[in-house]
């Protein structure tokens, strides 16, 4: 079994390699992307037999965790309620988790180094604009599928409340929300599936055909976009979507400096999420590492690293291949309550449409807007995957931000409309 581990994480950190050669080899999988060609490998993964599949059993077992306690698992399967092969899915969840809570808190500050924070603070009323036409979004139509669904799908005051906090802040604010609620488990359990599987689809349009779809109706990211072939000239990361200058020795000397610095601040970020209470610890990583990694991005010496933005976007890659093989399409077919799949589908891409319709109204550009969606319906961790995808690196704090605010105000506006609408 530590063999099959050891040889998916090699997968896991080769793969996105070979994928950014191609794209730089060849114009048409440039113009796909590597972040949508990596998530498109890792759901074939996921998908075709490549990874076990998870058994109804042991997914009724995780109850909403990532993976069970190694001891727990033996004694399960040793009484004969899990199947032995549910010991290596385990693993293999459990590896894929620790990547997770890895890569993206290291990826982020690499990303932020060689940004300039000033020219954010000009636009950011735009960000605050979309944030909150974001919000509303989300409880105008919960709200209305609250009263759509409640004589066909049981505690809908419950699930909205659930639904309310995960696509306002995310995973965490779900199950903070499903615990203060007094959820039952297996409610619980199949509405956090249907959002991850209509949140799959739903990634996967953010990162390939939105952009092109929302430019033709609202306005397009204009912010510094005339002077971003000089500033690449000038700036010693040159081009942010090229990888060539990984050619150089020196350059490498200079990523693992940039790597340095951001595993710091990581670890910093790690020990002050220890001194608050454990639903607040997400929150205070990701706020912690933007905070810092954003301060010192405002000195010279570290705003101009070479290839920080690369090796972060690298990290991204890998974030999005193994995000993607996690995704496990055939519990779509599984489908026990209709009703309450078609509320998180009304939820999700209701809550799109409606935030949509508001930024053409109040003229909100379609990057601005795709990110403020990305960070409320996903959370900040997914932020730097469309970022990449579109092809523009200056609305990254923009993102980050909203789904920092977000995480912040999930569990209040959650717990507080699914009493309302009890």
């Amino acid at each position: 079994m530590v063999m099959i581990i050891i040889f998916l994480i090699l997968i896991y950190f080769l793969v996105p390699g070979v994928l950014i050669y191609l794209c730089q080899r060849y114009r048409m999988l440039d113009k796909i992307g590597a972040v949508v060609l990596a998530y498109g490998m890792g759901l074939l993964m996921g998908n075709t037999g490549i990874l076990p599949h998870i058994s109804p059993a042991y997914l009724n077992m995780l109850g909403g965790k990532s993976y069970l306690p190694s001891n727990q698992i033996q004694n399960l399967v040793g009484r004969g309620i899990l199947h032995q092969n549910d010991i290596i899915v385990n693993q293999i969840l459990h590896t894929q988790h620790l990547l997770l809570t890895i890569i993206v808190p290291t990826a982020i500050p690499l990303l932020l180094f060689s940004l300039n924070v000033r020219k954010w603070i000009s636009n950011a009323r735009h960000t605050f604009l979309s944030f909150t036409l974001g919000i509303t979004s989300v409880i105008v139509v919960i709200i209305t599928g609250n009263y759509l669904f409640q004589s066909t799908v049981d505690h809908t005051w419950q699930i909205s409340g659930m639904l309310t906090g995960i696509y306002s802040g995310g995973t965490p604010n779900l199950a903070a929300i499903s615990t203060a609620l007094k959820v039952k488990p297996d409610l619980f359990i199949i509405t956090h599936s249907y959002d991850m599987i209509i949140g799959a689809f739903c990634l996967l349009f953010l990162v390939t055909i939105a952009q092109r779809l929302f430019n033709s109706f609202l306005p397009v990211y204009r912010l510094e976009r005339d002077n971003t072939v000089q500033n690449h000239k000038n700036h010693p990361s040159g081009d942010p979507d090229s990888f060539s200058i990984f050619k150089s020795i020196s350059t490498w000397k200079h990523a693992l400096t940039g790597m340095l610095f951001s595993l710091m601040i990581f670890a910093i970020s790690g020990a002050l999420s220890l001194l608050v209470p454990k639903q607040y610890q997400m929150l205070t990583v990701i706020l912690s590492i933007t905070t810092l990694a954003l301060l010192l991005s405002m000195h010279s010496g570290i705003n101009e690293i070479p290839a920080s933005y690369q090796t972060g976007m690298y990290l991204i890659v890998v974030f999005s291949l193994v995000v993607s093989s996690m995704a496990d399409l055939q519990h779509l077919l599984d489908i026990q309550f209709l009703s309450l799949f078609l509320f998180v589908l009304l939820a999700v891409f209701g809550s799109m449409c409606l935030h949509i319709f508001l930024s053409w109204i109040f003229k909100v550009d379609a990057d601005t807007t795709i990110i403020t969606i990305t960070a409320l319906t996903f959370s900040p961790p997914f932020v730097p995957v469309v970022a990449a995808s579109l092809k523009n690196k200056e609305i990254i704090i923009s993102g980050l931000t909203s789904g920092i605010l977000g995480y912040a105000i999930g569990n209040y506006l959650g717990i507080a409309l699914a009493y309302l609408l009890r």
